[in-house]
């Protein structure tokens, strides 16, 4: 959509230009063109006379005694607003000041960012964005007040990441809110938002924002970049955005962060990134990001530092252990079972003497049948979700050792593993290790050690080889940086933490000092 200003002048009568649109090299639609009626023809053929587009035509109400319409969508607008619209045009219609009628219209409405647009793609545009359109007979253009409504979810809790201590608000899918939860957070006039519209249908509007200074300028513009090179019919969720303009595709490794946390977004922010809003998602954005960040929690800020990195460890360790315990199991008890002390070597032939399933066959079966559960957990009411999710697995798991299909200790190794993958912070990462567990599985089952080993070096040099808008995945390990390890493996007490991570913008790295920062200075 044109941006006119907000300087904002009454076109002229007939067919002539207003001087304005002359000086900015305007050029009208035939919507638009100065007719009352042609401008609503157009409109009706444009939106195929569909139901839900009200036009209240006002007759001899102008300041002339031309014809009058009021356009907008019903269900997209607040109706106490457009009264208040109405209202104002009653003021201008029946003052008995003379002078005050033949003043521009847009200087009289009081409701929102008032603006003239000049073409028919405009005037549509804004009327699916909430705005509702005043148009006067023999006036070329037409001027949209921005009324939005409807029904709107109001700011709550974060569902998928919820912390003990910290703030309790989350983004919702309303994108003025999200813009106006990430304000509240950083008061800074460095803070801004461009824009963007996005599906040719559903014409999703995009923000990205990011702190002036520091920020990348080469990181932004490659965002905006491939925001722009995006063609599509529609972008109904975040996860559109992310596959369109993420490094790689196949990967399973997630190079784009989402979270629903305010808080998050604007931590990620002060350290230089970049954070995308989609209309309609009440998840954002981050990048560029690295493998550790996927470890690291809102909540790790918020409490002293030695219990930040003791739960970073945990997390950590989970990790291997949700991608790692089933295999090595399975390689062990299979083709290296030597490696056991004796006593726990007697104890898991005693358990799988009446087993009639490979160790493989065991552990694929026990994995898939929780994938099943958690995902009808997922799928089921909230009511009965979590008791079926949670009944279905005791009772499964103690039919299916009673029967004799799978040991008891198969059991317990599933088990904690599926726990130690709900201690990743981030679905996104905790999906990656579920998909590369199966993988790590199936060569246990083949070659033993042999082929986890030889599953891990391509998969480490799968990650090595990845890229965030051009930032390096393993960073700070691969290439190694010990300047920015005070924040990956450990995190130190925040007086420590003076630099911000150098691999996003070397040019602003200072995040403290013993001069206060006022939010201003970008030395």
């Amino acid at each position: 959509m044109r941006k006119l200003g907000r300087n904002l002048r009454k076109g002229s009568r007939g067919r002539a230009t207003a001087p304005a649109d002359r000086e900015m090299g305007q050029t009208l639609s035939d919507g638009l063109g100065g007719s009352l009626s042609g401008t609503l023809a157009y409109l009706r053929s444009k939106m195929g006379g569909s139901s839900d587009v009200v036009i209240r035509r006002l007759q001899n109400r102008g300041p002339e005694g031309e014809d009058i319409a009021i356009c907008y969508v019903g269900g997209l607008i607040d109706q106490m607003l457009l009264s208040e619209l109405i209202d104002d045009l009653d003021k201008r219609f029946f003052a008995a000041d003379r002078d005050y009628q033949h003043r521009p219209i847009a200087e009289q409405i009081s409701t929102g960012n008032v603006k003239r647009i000049t073409s028919g793609s405009d005037l549509i545009s804004s009327l699916l964005s909430g705005s509702a359109a005043i148009i006067i007979d023999g006036t070329e253009g037409a001027i949209v007040a921005p009324i939005p409504g409807g029904p709107r979810r109001s700011v709550e809790e974060p569902s998928t990441q919820t912390v003990i201590r910290g703030p309790k608000e989350g983004f919702t899918e309303e994108m003025s809110t999200n813009m106006a939860l990430l304000r509240r957070k950083i008061r800074s006039p460095d803070l801004r938002f461009e824009s963007r519209t996005v599906g040719t249908y559903t014409q999703t509007k995009v923000v990205v924002a990011y702190i002036e200074g520091v920020a990348s300028p080469a990181v932004l513009q490659e965002v905006l970049n491939r925001l722009d090179a995006i063609h599509t019919d529609s972008i109904l969720e975040g996860g559109y955005i992310e596959e369109f303009i993420q490094d790689k595709v196949f990967t399973p490794f997630p190079t784009i962060m989402n979270t629903e946390r305010p808080d998050a977004a604007a931590g990620s922010l002060l350290e230089g990134q970049v954070v995308i809003l989609v209309d309609g998602s009440p998840f954002v954005l981050i990048c560029p990001v690295t493998f550790f960040k996927f470890f690291l929690s809102s909540e790790d800020y918020y409490q002293r530092y030695d219990i930040s990195t003791f739960l970073r460890w945990i997390r950590l360790l989970s990790f291997l252990v949700a991608m790692l315990l089933p295999s090595l199991y399975i390689a062990v008890t299979t083709f290296h079972p030597e490696m056991l002390p004796t006593t726990m070597l007697i104890s898991l032939a005693a358990q799988r003497e009446g087993t009639p399933l490979p160790a493989l066959f065991e552990a694929l079966l026990m994995e898939i049948t929780f994938e099943v559960i958690r995902e009808a957990g997922v799928r089921m009411p909230r009511v009965v979700g979590s008791a079926i999710s949670i009944v279905g697995a005791l009772v499964l798991g103690q039919a299916a050792v009673q029967a004799g299909l799978v040991s008891a200790a198969m059991v317990i190794i599933v088990s904690f593993t599926a726990i130690s993958n709900f201690v990743i912070p981030t679905f996104g990462m905790s999906s990656a290790v579920r998909l590369i567990r199966f993988g790590l599985m199936l060569l246990a089952g083949t070659f033993g050690l042999y082929g986890i080993l030889a599953g891990l070096i391509p998969l480490l040099m799968h990650l090595v080889s990845l890229r965030s808008f051009g930032v390096p995945y393993l960073l700070p390990i691969a290439p190694l940086s010990f300047t920015n390890m005070k924040d990956v493996f450990i995190r130190a007490p925040w007086p420590k933490m003076k630099k911000r991570p150098a691999y996003i913008n070397e040019d602003n790295k200072t995040r403290q000092g013993s001069v206060p920062n006022d939010g201003l200075n970008k030395k």
